[in-house]
């Protein structure tokens, strides 16, 4: 290894990507609570769209959740990637695997609030979700009936677990790291400045169902698994 890439190496270690990541998910919990008392699972699209355009600074806050809960999810990865290039991972196996059950946790709830959306890309990343569930042989349906049930009841369980269950699932893996570590708004002003021009400038996506539609993209963290379902047979 070069003395620059052990200087990047080295940088990127000790970077407060931890600090980071819980400054978006404090703004991500917040907004999300403005989003969530205009929002009804009964009719998502339709509540989607009304936030959008009836709700007064709805796009705003719908836009601030969004990115701040996609820069939570990436700065954790950020975060699980230093603490392993620093070494610093706990000796503890019990505290680490549950420390890093919040990323598919983190997963989980990105998944759902695409779900949420109901959109084209929504409404075909639940359905593809429900249907992958039932395939799991032994705990597919108890699964299914945890998580998704969309079939049967909607998106009122994927609503109430992101809502809920997801989000008591993440406390539980972290409560005890978040003990031992605080972070304040004052000490990252430009990361919290930047999500909320982001959330000012730029419109959080949504897409509306279209004649002649033969292709959808689901979530950017699934991209890759959706190519290669294009051109590998599912095993």
């Amino acid at each position: 290894m070069t003395p620059t890439e052990s200087t990047i190496i080295r940088t990127f270690a000790h970077g407060r990507w931890g600090g980071r990541s819980l400054i978006c998910l404090y703004i991500s919990i917040l907004s999300g609570i403005v989003v969530a008392l205009q929002y009804n699972p009964t009719d998502p699209f339709y509540s989607t769209a009304s936030l959008e355009l009836v709700v007064p600074y709805g796009a705003f806050w719908r836009a601030l959740h969004y990115y701040s809960s996609q820069a939570f999810f990436l700065l954790l990865l950020c975060h699980l990637l230093a603490v392993i290039a620093n070494k610093k991972q706990t000796s503890d196996r019990t505290s680490w695997i549950r420390l890093t059950a919040v990323v598919p946790v983190a997963v989980l709830l990105l998944f759902t609030g695409y779900v949420l959306r109901g959109d084209a890309t929504g409404a075909a990343a639940g359905a593809i979700a429900e249907h992958i569930a039932l395939s799991i042989p032994g705990i597919g349906k108890p699964l299914n009936t945890l998580l998704f049930d969309i079939s049967a009841n909607g998106i009122l369980k994927v609503y109430a677990n992101h809502l809920i269950g997801l989000m008591a699932l993440g406390c539980l893996c972290v409560w005890p790291h978040l003990q031992k570590y605080r972070s304040s708004f004052r000490n990252h002003l430009p990361l919290t400045m930047a999500i909320f021009a982001g959330a000012v400038f730029l419109a959080a996506p949504m897409e509306p169902d279209r004649i002649g539609l033969t292709h959808i993209a689901g979530p950017w963290f699934f991209l890759g698994l959706q190519e290669l379902l294009r051109y590998l047979p599912p095993l």
